[in-house]
């Protein structure tokens, strides 16, 4: 056995499932919870699928971590009655706000508090595709990351990970230990039983907040952002919709027009006009537009 005492802690999040329809608020400003089923981020537990074959022939210690409101309780009696061995959640109001610089800062302290040999989690969100704060994480901590894996193997010094690459191709890349793995593929995660699903409704779950952690307020959350999110989204005005290209553009157009959903593009105007023709039309274009003031002329 290459590691004494090999600890893993797996990083569980949450995800939109996609199949039940969403529905914008009012005035477009995001998206409405009503309706929404979320569950746990698939190749999330195809990682903790992994630590758990990890567990299964070293002996190692898995624990499984979630950031969030106390929903995400069930998905830590899914991943204990699975077999993991510990199961934590952290969640604090403060946290409300931030993006992923301050979500990595957080991650980065919870793994200096538990000093982990791998950290274990999915290469991407099913419904909001890559989220940096697990390779921020790592780079805050000072240890290595390796994404995209597709399995891993532990050596003497360290671990030795096939992962994806360019146009299909495989790579074999090696780190020292402690490290930060994400996953893209993997075993297929296992059913748990009816029994340890019965156990898992009444193990503990350890509830952390930012002063188990030592961190001030003001370094997460909405004062902790480096990134200010938008409080809502400007729809495209008014598009045109065209049910077949125009045969007589050409190819490249219309292929455009293809790839664009049927947006028809709004028609533009070229005018070959003198220097001083040229300052008169934009004049009297700013003045229908309101923006010219009046009584004045181009000259």
């Amino acid at each position: 056995m290459p590691f004494n005492n090999l600890n893993i802690l797996v990083l569980i999040r949450e995800t939109c499932d996609p199949r039940p329809p969403a529905s914008v608020t009012s005035r477009g400003a995001g998206i409405s919870d009503r309706g929404l089923r979320r569950v746990p981020n698939p190749a999330d537990l195809v990682a903790l699928e992994e630590a758990l074959q990890l567990r299964d022939s070293l002996g190692a210690t898995v624990t499984v971590l979630t950031i969030g409101p106390e929903r995400l309780d069930d998905t830590l009696r899914l991943a204990l009655s699975m077999g993991a061995d510990r199961a934590i959640r952290f969640w604090d109001h403060g946290l409300e706000g931030g993006d992923a610089v301050t979500d990595a800062r957080i991650l980065a302290r919870i793994i200096g508090t538990l000093s982990p040999t791998l950290v274990f989690t999915g290469n991407r969100l099913s419904d909001r595709g890559d989220d940096p704060a697990p390779a921020l994480a790592a780079a805050v901590s000072g240890s290595p990351c390796i994404s995209a894996a597709v399995s891993l193997t532990l050596r003497q010094n360290g671990v030795e990970a096939l992962r994806k690459s360019d146009r299909g191709a495989r790579q074999t890349v090696a780190a020292p230990v402690p490290c930060t793995v994400l996953f893209d593929e993997g075993r297929a995660p296992r059913y748990p039983s009816i029994k340890e699903v019965v156990k898992s409704l009444l193990a503990p779950i350890e509830e952390w907040e930012l002063p188990d952690l030592g961190l001030p307020f003001w370094e997460v959350g909405a004062t902790g952002a480096y990134l200010n999110v938008a409080e809502f989204g400007t729809p495209r005005p008014d598009p045109v919709r065209v049910v077949t290209p125009d045969a007589n553009l050409p190819a490249f157009e219309r292929i455009i027009s293809l790839l664009s959903g049927g947006i028809k593009a709004r028609e533009g105007k070229v005018r070959n006009l003198s220097a001083a023709d040229t300052a008169a039309e934009l004049w009297r274009i700013l003045g229908e537009e309101v923006i010219a003031p009046e009584g004045r002329s181009a000259a």
